[in-house]
């Protein structure tokens, strides 16, 4: 795995994280939208490779709406869920869901090293200010043979689109092109498997060497 030098840790502030914060109160109002989002992922769950004892990162957990489910799969105390906002943590952690929850931006640090299983973004890859060093923190922190996988329940087009209406904070955020993805992962050592980008579904695999 390619060894890369990262800057030191911004000190200036992340406007994502204000903006995330302001609307945590209101994340998780639209019951019908977050029930189908759970129906989607079980239906995924199969690609996902999700089973007991697996040892899985969440990053980007938000409100933790599909923490729950998560460690549904793996179970309890095996999934560490990660967000850099404060607020949408604390709405995770009065869920009761047994996870490890932490506050933690994954664009200055990796939270554990080669101690994953499975490294999931689910619809947050596109708010990492840094998507290089991110992902350096995600490819450190997965075992030996371990997966990432990047997950939307719409394509690159249709988020990337929904971000520059959005504007203000999250206007600039976007995922990557199908061609941009090689060489992002391959310079930190985690290599495609598979990738499909469809207008109802983004799904990124890649493992670490």
């Amino acid at each position: 795995m390619n060894t890369h030098t990262l800057p030191p840790p911004t000190t200036q502030p992340d406007s994502r994280v204000a903006f995330f914060d302001h609307h945590a109160h209101r994340w998780d109002d639209n019951a019908h939208s977050n029930a189908n989002i759970l129906h989607r992922l079980a239906h995924l769950r199969e690609r996902l490779g999700l089973r007991p004892g697996l040892r899985v990162l969440e990053i980007g957990c938000g409100t933790g709406l599909i923490t729950g489910w998560l460690t549904g799969r793996v179970g309890a105390n095996q999934v560490t869920a990660i967000d850099f906002s404060p607020s949408m943590l604390a709405k995770a952690r009065a869920k009761g869901i047994v996870a490890d929850f932490r506050h933690l931006d994954i664009c200055q640090e990796a939270p554990a090293n080669a101690a994953f299983d499975l490294a999931l973004c689910f619809q947050s890859f596109p708010h990492f200010r840094d998507q290089t060093a991110a992902l350096s923190n995600v490819a450190r922190s997965l075992k030996a043979q371990g997966r990432l996988v990047v997950l939307h329940l719409v394509g690159s087009n249709e988020i990337n689109t929904f971000h520059r209406r959005v504007g203000d904070a999250v206007g600039g955020d976007l995922l990557p092109t199908r061609y941009e993805w090689p060489a992002l992962l391959s310079d930190v050592g985690l290599w495609i498997q598979s990738l499909e980008d469809r207008p109802d579904l983004f799904l990124l695999e890649a493992v670490r060497i």
